[in-house]
């Protein structure tokens, strides 16, 4: 073999390379009472219930915009992310990480742009309940590598974690890798972590969001 790695054994080498940065000790990012930390984005109801579930709707006695986000006020560098997640059937949500322009564009008013949404200028890991369509499938970063269909649980708890360093996105859905990817040149991977309710269809239920920052 000449002086080159294979591509195979490159992309092993990368990977080795950005796993071996230690992750620290877990934070939760939500405290289970309110919404201290968070900004709201747009007009969905976000709100924390008595046992601590955050859920993300639509009130049908206030006009709702399209989209709304929740996003952390604090930005993160290189991080793991573990989230559980509930979705009603047929729900589209969406976890977004190195956005931080928070969504604006995402959402109607003055500065909405459609080519300036979270998945275009940054990253966004979707969460879908619908059929498993292209890049509509749970762990897909969207638009950018589409993941392993099959391994959610359709009317059930379900469990992602990210895990975000400089040369990687890695997404596992159930303990089980769906996507790596070392991220396009040029988009930032620093930034808020959002969450996202899609339109005013959906009904999206979290719990247990937490962070371990590299160090």
């Amino acid at each position: 073999m000449s002086g080159r790695l294979a591509p195979k054994l490159l992309l092993t080498a990368v990977l080795f390379s950005a796993m071996t940065l230690c992750a620290g000790e877990w934070t939760q990012l939500l405290n289970g009472t309110n919404l201290e930390g968070w900004q709201v984005i747009g007009g969905g109801d976000w709100s924390v219930l008595n046992d601590g579930t955050l859920v993300g709707q639509s009130d049908p006695r206030k006009p709702f915009q399209q989209q709304s986000w929740l996003y952390t006020n604090r930005e993160f560098e290189q991080f793991d992310l573990h989230v559980e997640y509930w979705m009603r059937l047929g729900s589209n949500s969406g976890i977004s990480i190195g956005d931080r322009s928070r969504a604006r564009h995402a959402v109607p008013g003055t500065d909405s742009d459609s080519h300036k949404t979270p998945a275009r200028i940054a990253y966004e890991i979707n969460l879908d309940n619908g059929e498993p369509v292209d890049y509509d499938i749970t762990g897909s970063l969207y638009l950018i590598a589409k993941a392993q269909p099959g391994i959610q649980k359709r009317n059930d708890w379900n469990a992602i974690d990210i895990q975000v360093r400089n040369d990687l996105i890695r997404v596992s859905v159930n303990g089980q890798v769906v996507v790596e990817h070392p991220g396009l040149p040029g988009r930032p991977k620093a930034g808020p972590i959002g969450l996202q309710l899609h339109d005013n269809r959906d009904v999206i239920m979290f719990r247990n969001i937490r962070i371990s920052e590299v160090h």
